[in-house]
């Protein structure tokens, strides 16, 4: 059979950054030509970041994606690869009206070009438009109507978008009537809990579906509060994994494949979903037989904390580096979240990096000032303490306020001096709040909700303990200091906002609440299947309740990283105003 030798590049790429990623896919076809690439592919929309959102809907922007396509074409020619045709995701236009959807000439396509001999020699758009979860694509782009087949070495290869593998129908069925020997998938897949296991599945489906070898190949990196997390596959005809890419880390797979040769006429007309085959032949030969078949390899799955710790991570780093900041400012508690963010923040930038203050009021227990400095020392973090006595003392003379009115004076005393020297040091803060708190309201606006980017925003409080159990247990198995005070995680939580008070003051235990939330928030359940689930009528009630009047809480909430397949943001989105209320 002939032979092809492959190379994915998973790889990062920054929304706008046109200059930067482009300079990126020359590095990188550079290190697969070093390899013995004869095809290269790079991730959807590589060329123009993803998504883009409605820099979509801006001309000037599009218009500047097709011309730096046609200059890395040129480019890659110039540094001696005009003989290797690569597979860029960019931003494109429609060059005819579609009449049927409403979109007039010139609307955006979610697009890829071969490039080879220093020229676009074919381009083609996503087929499937997502419309659920944080995708809006059906609101920005128009969908391609060809079958993209590309003849390497004399083998067909078919190439697909992302969506295009997520649908049934289209692409991959065409696949299989255009007789291609392997489907090519460019992806940018955003990372969820468990979707490494969803994915394999799917991929392992459409290649028997294809009846070929199907490469999918995934981005890395962080966009706002997406992260990317890799794990590219190739699988066989059968279903068998050819090779497996790491996860939460960039870098190129290449792999030698044995695939079945191309028909001796190319295919052409219209296919499955009225797919017109767009052929293009670029080599006919086949290669001759390879000395040594380099096998792309096989990356072991992470745990699942350790993947969600990851991506928590790799969200953080990318969002403060692609912003243009280096450093991060915490406000210290001792309490288990400001702990575990503090954390991250140290794996995601280096611990000279992560500034924390403690800003203890009368109220504060020795023991959180104690486990705050005892983090400080464990991690090597910048660290000071900075009392709010003085200011709230002042306040209180001057406003008399009592209650839970001076409860939230302390928290916004600690928001305010925490802008205050985010302002004057030029560090960034980080809001510690988890998805249980914003969930129920459980915050103080203007207070800890505080900051320009939630690590933590998308972790129920249950699996906040988890991850920082993990996050010692993972540094005593490397011979390491635990990053986070025992202390912190065994000492019921508490605001300590007025003498005594626990979480559970105002909220459920929080593993009753957060089961409760996650069929509430993650899986809209309606109250009497929840209480039909188990629940206590009575507890069902006020926690639904707490979700329902939050929302306008968490609408001034920071960004953050998700990790779940329906995080506060665009996916699940409600009117603030709504007079709905579940009954039981």
């Amino acid at each position: 059979m002939p032979q092809l030798r492959l190379a994915l590049n998973q790889i990062d790429s920054t929304v706008g950054d046109l200059a930067g990623n482009a300079e990126a896919v020359v590095r990188w076809t550079r290190h697969s030509a070093e390899q013995g690439a004869h095809l290269v592919a790079f991730p959807e929309m590589v060329l123009t970041g993803y998504p883009v959102e409605d820099l979509a809907l801006r001309s000037s922007f599009v218009e500047a994606s097709r011309a730096a396509l046609h200059a890395l074409a040129a480019r890659l020619a110039e540094e001696g690869f005009g003989e290797l045709p690569v597979v860029v995701g960019y931003l494109d236009r429609s060059e005819k009206a579609q009449p049927r959807y409403g979109q007039p000439a010139g609307a955006p396509r979610n697009a890829a070009a071969v490039l080879h001999r220093g020229e676009v020699v074919l381009t083609f758009a996503k087929h499937h438009l997502p419309n659920y979860g944080v995708f809006d694509e059906f609101r920005y782009f128009v969908p391609g109507d060809t079958l993209p087949v590309v003849r390497v070495h004399g083998i067909d290869v078919a190439l697909a978008i992302c969506e295009d593998l997520w649908q049934d129908g289209g692409r991959v069925p065409a696949t299989r009537s255009a007789g291609a020997g392997l489907l090519l998938s460019i992806n940018a897949s955003p990372y969820e809990r468990d979707k490494d296991d969803t994915r394999l599945d799917l991929v392992r489906k459409r290649a028997q579906e294809a009846g070929c070898t199907t490469a999918y190949l995934a981005m890395i990196g962080g966009q706002d509060e997406l992260v990317f997390d890799g794990d590219s596959i190739v699988v066989d005809r059968h279903g068998e994994v050819v090779a497996r890419a790491p996860q939460f880390s960039e870098g190129c797979v290449v792999l030698d494949l044995d695939l079945p040769a191309a028909a001796p006429e190319p295919p052409s007309g219209v296919v499955d979903d009225g797919l017109r085959i767009d052929h293009l032949v670029i080599s006919d030969e086949p290669l001759p037989p390879y000395e040594a078949e380099l096998s792309g390899g096989y990356a072991e799955r992470l745990d699942a904390d350790e993947e969600v710790y990851s991506a928590l991570v790799v969200g953080l780093r990318a969002y403060t580096a692609k912003n243009g900041f280096r450093s991060v400012l915490i406000g210290l508690s001792g309490g288990i979240d400001s702990a575990l963010v503090a954390a991250i923040a140290c794996d995601a930038l280096g611990a000279e990096n992560v500034y924390c203050v403690s800003m203890p009021s009368k109220y504060s227990s020795d023991h959180s000032k104690g486990d705050a400095a005892e983090l400080a020392r464990r991690t090597g973090l910048n660290f000071r303490t900075v009392p709010i006595e003085p200011m709230f003392d002042a306040y209180m003379g001057s406003l008399g306020l009592t209650g839970l009115a001076e409860e939230n004076l302390q928290s916004r005393l600690r928001g305010t001096m925490l802008m205050a020297l985010s302002n004057q040091e030029g560090h960034i803060v980080l809001a510690p709040g988890n998805k249980s708190e914003l969930a129920v309201g459980y915050s103080t606006l203007y207070g800890d909700s505080v900051g320009a980017y939630g690590p933590i925003k998308d972790v129920y409080k249950t699996s906040i303990f988890r991850l920082a159990e993990w996050r010692n247990r993972a540094a005593a198995e490397r011979g390491q200091t635990p990053p986070i005070p025992e202390n912190s995680i065994s000492k019921p939580p508490s605001a300590e906002l007025r003498p005594g008070q626990v979480d559970t003051d105002s909220l459920p235990d929080y593993p009753v609440l957060d089961a409760i939330l996650e069929l509430y928030v993650d899986r809209d359940t309606g109250a009497d299947a929840i209480v039909a689930a188990g629940f206590d009528r009575e507890v069902v009630t006020k926690t639904l309740r707490m979700v329902d009047t939050a929302e306008y809480k968490r609408r001034q909430y920071p960004p953050g990283t998700k990790i779940s397949a329906k995080g506060f943001g665009k996916d699940r989105r409600l009117p603030i105003t709504n007079q709905w209320r579940e009954r039981l």
